[in-house]
């Protein structure tokens, strides 16, 4: 076939028409008219003799051929994305994008400092930083939307295979107190003073919540006797109300050290209980690496890096961090 039945841009309306839900809020997503994209799908499905939405209900509904075109639509936008970045490398990190991905934890209190130490590094290059759950963020990175990512949950059975899933780091859960609770006293908690305090949570659906769970039940701690006195949708939101004297919670270390040190929160040492999960550092070795993921892989995640032997950790010190585009999502997650 010489001429191709469809062009780049009519691949690009036809995911947005899929993401957005409808012909006009694709339109407002690639600043263009409703007319010139309805335009463009009629030109589309006249190219390939088929209909590609069904157009009896009030949402735009992919046909069985449209869900076809997109799937492999996908592929092809990325590839071009993936082609342009391998172009902007030869500018030898005068410019180009890093892009990364993380869950919630992860995303929101340790990957802004790296990208903080690669940015006074290389200022040059755009960074963006995709905040979403495990799932998502371990699909995007198997499709070349992300070129690597830091994640605390469980990785897709069904993409274990694809990705390269390296050990990254030890995240500690801490069990965290208001200052003047009166086990703060206490040189260390046993399990028996767990099923007196009052717990603050995520939801029970939430991946560090089920981690914690695991965690403690393998030490012998009856999760089911605990007293979840409120759940709530965020760490921050946890954070705030442990504070104001509300109930006992369990984070993740990185996220409370600003509040270690101002002292409005207080780190319990449990007896013979360490509560820890593992992040996991996930890309995908069949896609391009540019030369940008090449140089955070080799000078920055190696500073952070506290569970393989070879990786040294160093010493961090204050950064002034400049402003990274953060795409996320408002629910709570791994």
């Amino acid at each position: 076939m010489s001429d191709l039945p469809f062009t780049l841009d009519q691949l690009r309306i036809l995911k947005a028409i899929a993401s957005e839900g409808s012909f006009k809020r694709a339109a407002d997503s690639l600043y263009v008219s409703q007319p010139a994209v309805s335009l463009q799908v009629q030109n589309l499905e006249r190219q390939l003799d088929v209909p590609l939405f069904d157009r009896g209900g009030r949402r735009a509904q992919l046909t069985e051929a449209g869900h076809l075109l997109l799937s492999y639509g996908e592929k092809i936008l990325s590839l071009c994305q993936e082609t342009c970045r391998a172009l902007e490398d030869l500018q030898n990190l005068q410019g180009g994008t890093l892009i990364v991905g993380a869950s919630q934890t992860t995303g929101t209190y340790l990957l802004p400092r790296m990208i903080g130490m690669f940015r006074q590094k290389y200022p040059d290059v755009a960074v963006q930083l995709h905040v979403h759950s495990t799932r998502r963020t371990a699909w995007s990175v198997a499709n070349g939307q992300i070129d690597l990512a830091i994640v605390g949950g469980e990785i897709p059975t069904e993409l274990v295979e694809a990705l390269e899933i390296t050990p990254y780091a030890e995240d500690e859960l801490a069990l965290i107190l208001p200052p003047s609770h009166p086990m703060v006293q206490q040189e260390t908690i046993e399990k028996e003073d767990l099923y007196q305090l009052q717990f603050i949570s995520l939801d029970a659906q939430s991946t560090i919540r089920k981690v914690i769970d695991q965690v403690l039940s393998r030490c012998g701690i009856d999760t089911r006797r605990l007293k979840i006195e409120m759940e709530l949708n965020s760490i921050e939101a946890i954070k705030n109300a442990v504070q104001s004297g509300l109930g006992a919670a369990f984070v993740s270390v990185s996220a409370i050290e600003k509040e270690l040190l101002m002292g409005v929160l207080h780190k319990s040492k449990m007896e013979e209980v360490v509560v820890t999960r593992i992040l996991s550092l996930i890309c995908n070795p069949n896609r391009y690496r540019s030369k940008a993921a090449e140089a955070f892989s080799n000078e920055i995640l190696p500073q952070f890096a506290t569970y393989s032997a070879v990786k040294e950790k160093k010493e961090l010190t204050s950064l002034e961090l400049e402003p990274v585009e953060i795409v996320t999502p408002h629910a709570a997650g791994s």
